[in-house]
């Protein structure tokens, strides 16, 4: 097998080729960018998010940690943050809680949470159910969340 060139790497370690349209920059231009209040939305996983926002993402006390990466700089310097998780752990717990109990990564930062169950935007009186996902009701969403949710009036369903 002949070797195909270099590949690219991503902030995770990974590798992967470049798409059409995609563009590279060196990790410390990224860094100005996000520290010098450049980005307008990011977009991250989570294993835990708060009533009021919190989110941790970056370690399990006792597992092994390659580092904790640029999350933290992205929570503390965009201006609009997204949760893109699962609704439960695959053991079934909950990971939408009143309070984090893993390591934060930011503070009251996150807006909006979107899982396999919902959307949850983030407000000052607490997590507004907007939407839910084809088959689910707000009941099942409700069981699966720690916090007690606000419902909107006009609950959607999540079309793809």
């Amino acid at each position: 097998h002949a070797r195909r060139g270099p590949r690219a790497i991503a902030a995770g370690r990974l590798q992967g080729p470049g798409l059409p349209g995609a563009s590279f920059f060196p990790g410390a231009g990224s860094v100005a960018l996000i520290r010098g209040g450049q980005v307008d939305l990011s977009i991250l996983g989570a294993m835990q998010v708060s009533a009021q926002g919190d989110i941790a993402n970056w370690m399990v006390p006792g597992a092994m940690v390659k580092g904790m990466g640029g999350a933290m700089d992205l929570v503390a310097s965009a201006k609009r943050l997204i949760v893109t998780m699962e609704h439960v752990t695959k053991k079934g717990g909950k990971k939408i809680l009143n309070a984090c109990d893993l390591p934060l990564t930011g503070v009251q930062c996150v807006d909006r949470i979107i899982t396999d169950y919902c959307v949850l935007d983030v407000t000052e009186n607490g997590l507004k159910l907007i939407e839910v996902a084809p088959g689910v009701t707000v009941d099942e969403v409700q069981a699966m969340t720690e916090p007690r949710l606000l419902v909107a009036d006009d609950v959607k369903e999540i079309t793809v």
